[in-house]
């Protein structure tokens, strides 16, 4: 299991986190953060150049021709005013541009890493009831988002404004200490309301994310399942199941916006009030004749400066809030270091196919028991066929073949080297595997059946459909081989995935129930072809079909985990033990008496 991950639930925690993936990009950030204090400079100008504009005028509307000294005075303004703008434009698109550059980086370079990690770890891991696949895309769609937003928001929205902030707080103290004392102690307070929201908010969140990730699920699971669904005719209660789940969670979003509102409302309130202090305190300074007329304008100016960040905090919590939420369940997915797929180092030698199971146990993730103290041995050149009724263990010993579970204990051995010594991708290129429900990737035939081998060329790929008897139904496709491979049957994309076998031509194949999904007459066809193709090689089939397992070279029966007979077909049908029991059920079923009956009358 995944070690317990340290919760990201504030922002220096999640810089800490996230810093890898922006190091790469700190010289864009040193741009940025210039750009930012360049910004934050020119937005003092218009309250400084308001104040001596007052100022200035007050001052000619004393003398007798005011209009020529104050066209002067107007050309001089208009000049830096348009400066400034024309630089502004500049200074907020390389900003903005760079900011948004940042984002979308740092948002592939996530993505990529969530992919590159879920390809690292092992499949029990997504057999965790935590780690369902609804769950997993919503933790990893919405962490990005989130996580990137923030990253967006800090070059563009927060650091501008407060570097604003903090600049219009400098000139309001040089101008009068207590003017800044005021816009000083009405900031604070701001903060402390935001902090209660955040905090009231937070399990809100975290249950809104739960919320959302069964949401997700539950509609995946739905499409899925829609023709079990409507063959019971659940409809209704399927959608009861979706609609109480949607209440919940607009109950949920109902709480978030009523607080929301409430905080909301009080934090305006504060804001208007340091607004009204200003005022007030400017107007006293005014009278008292500390300060000029031009200083009223300046004060309000630079409070309203000092107060934008306070406006912007509302979204700015939402977003930091949701990036403390939702960074969780994606660094989480990031370092679960613990369910890396173990992997040995053994490569290039030359597997023979000789395995060997040593009183193996093993349990699935859940505490399922699924084998106890398993013995055999699988002979190279040799097909060895696993017998027994549904949950007798059997797709698991080719599960723990492939390793892609290790054993609880005991060894298993290859060519007298033990299995988890091997180097994976090294032992699985040397592995064929049909399972009895094959996945079909979306794309076309062609993409499909290359899966087997990504160098095949067309003629291979030909030749590998047709040697799974699947060449003449592709050629009645409008699109032939570049039809979608999954608008095919089950049956066919059963081929596809036998075709898949031939193109990779393994030594060692694994089989579990190669032809399950297919017709009689596809079934002969398929074994034929599978015959063709276990000459020589290390063979394990796990069927229900008994012309799968009669010619055998070995079959190992098995009951609730456990092997109870082994041998021929010929000598375990003389123990009259349980796989006779199976053989003879298996006829039955086929009703083979009248078919053999059937067959020698004609």
């Amino acid at each position: 299991m995944a070690k317990p991950f340290k919760r990201t639930s504030n922002l220096i925690g999640i810089f800490k986190q996230l810093y890898p993936f922006i190091k790469p990009y700190r010289f864009m950030i040193y741009g940025t953060l210039f750009l930012t204090f360049l910004g934050a400079l020119a937005a003092q100008v218009n309250p400084l150049v308001l104040q001596y504009t007052v100022d200035e005028v007050t001052k000619l509307t004393d003398q007798e021709n005011p209009m020529t000294e104050g066209i002067h005075i107007l050309v001089v303004i208009s000049a830096i005013l348009l400066g400034k703008e024309l630089a502004n434009i500049f200074i907020q698109f390389g900003q903005k541009f760079y900011g948004e550059k940042i984002r979308i980086n740092v948002s592939s370079v996530l993505a990529q890493k969530a992919i590159d990690k879920i390809l690292d770890y092992r499949i029990a891991y997504f057999m965790d009831e935590d780690h369902g696949m609804g769950k997993l895309q919503t933790r990893i769609d919405r962490g990005i988002e989130s996580l990137t937003k923030l990253v967006q928001n800090f070059f563009i929205d927060i650091l501008p404004l407060f570097s604003n902030a903090i600049i219009a707080l400098v000139i309001m103290y040089m101008q009068n200490v207590y003017v800044g004392l005021v816009s000083t102690v009405v900031v604070p307070i701001y903060f402390y309301v935001s902090s209660l929201q955040a905090k009231k908010l937070a399990g809100v969140r975290r249950t809104l994310r739960n919320q959302r990730e069964q949401k997700t699920s539950g509609l995946l699971n739905l499409i899925q399942s829609i023709m079990v669904i409507k063959s019971f005719v659940r409809e209704k209660f399927e959608g009861k199941k979706q609609y109480d789940l949607q209440m919940q969670l607009m109950e949920s979003q109902l709480y978030t916006r009523r607080t929301n509102f409430i905080y909301d409302g009080l934090k305006t309130f504060i804001e208007q009030f340091g607004v009204v202090l200003i005022i007030l305190l400017t107007v006293f300074l005014v009278l008292d004749q500390q300060m000029t007329i031009g200083a009223i304008m300046l004060h309000i100016m630079l409070f309203n400066n000092v107060s934008a960040p306070i406006r912007q905090l509302h979204r700015i919590y939402d977003d930091m809030n949701d990036a403390f939420i939702y960074a969780e369940g994606y660094f989480d997915i990031l370092n679960a270091d613990d369910e890396i797929e173990p992997s040995g180092v053994v490569a290039g030698t030359n597997i023979r196919g000789n395995f060997e199971l040593r009183n193996v146990n093993f349990s699935y993730p859940n505490g399922t028991r699924a084998l106890h103290n398993v013995s055999m041995m699988i002979e190279n050149g040799k097909t060895t066929a696993l017998v027994g009724l549904s949950g007798a263990g059997k797709s698991t010993v080719i599960n723990l073949l492939c390793k892609f579970y290790l054993p609880d204990s005991g060894n298993i051995l290859l060519d007298g080297t033990d299995l988890n010594d091997y180097e994976n991708s090294y032992l699985r290129s040397d592995i064929g595997l049909v399972l009895q429900r094959n996945h079909i990737f979306q794309g076309s035939i062609e993409d499909n059946i290359r899966y087997g081998n990504m160098n095949a060329t067309f003629e291979e790929i030909e030749t590998a459909a047709k040697k799974a008897y699947l060449h003449d139904q592709i050629m009645d496709l409008p699109e032939q081989y570049q039809h979608d491979a999954t608008q095919l049957s089950g049956g066919q994309q059963q081929r596809i995935a036998i075709a898949r076998l031939f193109l990779k031509d393994p030594p060692i194949i694994f089989l579990d129930e190669p032809t399950a999904s297919l017709d009689a007459i596809a079934t002969e066809q398929i074994k034929n072809s599978l015959d063709a193709i276990k000459r020589g090689r290390t063979v394990i089939i796990i069927s229900h079909s008994l012309s799968q397992i009669l010619d055998s070279d070995a079959i190992y029966v098995m009951k609730k985990g456990e092997v109870t007979e082994q041998g021929t077909h010929d000598e375990l049908m003389q123990k009259n033990g349980v796989y006779r029991e199976i053989f003879d059920a298996s006829a039955r079923s086929l009703n083979l008496d009248k078919l053999v009956n059937s067959y020698h009358q004609n």
